[in-house]
C-alpha cells in the first residue's frame, strides 16, 4: 500500500493528497480533508491510500465510517487509467457527505460511466462501522451492505485490473451534487479493515 502525496487531480477534487492526511490509531485508518495552508492553490488537503499491485475479479470488502459534511466525498473503489497505460476503469462505493444515510455506486468502462445508482442505507452510515463490498465478474458487479445484496450491473462492466484506493476530498463546481463545502476542518473518515480476495480465473490469466 501506499499514499499519495504532492499532487492534485484537478477538476472537481478541490484538493492536494498529502501523505501527512493518512494516518493510523488503534488500528483504525484516518483520511483526513485539511486545510493546506492560507495561499495554497488548492486551500485543501485529502487523504487517499492505495494498492501498488493491480487485481482483477473478485470481492472488495471495506469496513467504515465514512464523513457527514456538506461538499466531500469518502470512498472505497478501484481504478485504473492513462496514468497506469491503461484504459479509465473504475468501480465506486461513494458516500456523499451531505446525506450519508445514503451510498452512491457507479462504474466506468474505457471512460464510459453514467451508471450511478443511490441506496437507501436504512442507518446513517457516519455514526457507526458498516460493510460495503462488491463482487466483480466478467458479466456482472454486485454491491453489498453489510453482507447483503443491495444491488447489480450488467451492462458493459469493466476488465482491466486495477488498483485499490480509498480517499477523501472536498469538491469544486459540483455543488449539485455534493452541495457546497462549507470549509469545515478537519473532517476524517475511519476505515477499520479492507479484504481483497481475487479469483483466480481464465481471464486473470492472460
Amino acid at each position: 500500500m501506499e499514499k499519495a502525496n504532492g499532487w492534485t487531480n484537478g477538476n472537481m477534487f478541490d484538493c492536494t493528497w498529502r501523505e501527512d492526511n493518512v494516518t493510523f490509531e488503534d488500528g483504525i485508518m484516518k483520511l483526513t480533508i485539511d486545510s493546506d495552508g492560507e495561499n495554497a492553490k488548492p486551500e485543501w488537503s485529502g487523504g487517499e491510500y492505495r494498492t501498488r499491485a493491480f487485481y482483477h475479479y473478485g470481492m472488495y470488502e471495506v469496513k467504515m465510517k465514512p464523513i457527514k459534511n456538506d461538499g466531500v466525498v469518502s470512498s472505497f473503489f478501484t481504478y485504473t487509467g492513462p496514468s497506469d497505460s491503461n484504459p479509465w476503469d473504475e468501480i465506486d462505493i461513494e458516500f456523499l457527505g451531505k446525506d450519508t444515510t445514503k451510498v452512491q455506486f457507479n462504474y466506468f468502462t474505457d471512460g464510459v460511466g453514467e451508471h450511478e445508482y443511490i441506496h437507501d442505507l436504512g442507518f446513517d452510515a457516519s455514526e457507526e462501522f458498516h460493510t460495503y463490498g462488491f463482487e466483480w465478474l466478467p458479466d456482472s458487479i454486485t454491491w453489498y451492505v453489510d453482507g447483503e445484496v443491495v444491488y447489480q450491473a450488467t451492462d458493459n462492466i469493466p476488465s482491466t485490473p486495477s488498483k485499490v484506493m480509498m480517499n477523501t476530498w472536498p469538491g469544486t463546481g459540483v455543488n449539485g451534487w455534493l452541495n457546497a463545502f462549507d470549509k469545515t476542518v478537519p473532517l476524517s473518515a475511519e476505515y477499520d479493515w479492507i479484504h481483497i480476495t481475487e479469483y483466480k480465473m481464465e481471464e486473470n490469466r492472460k
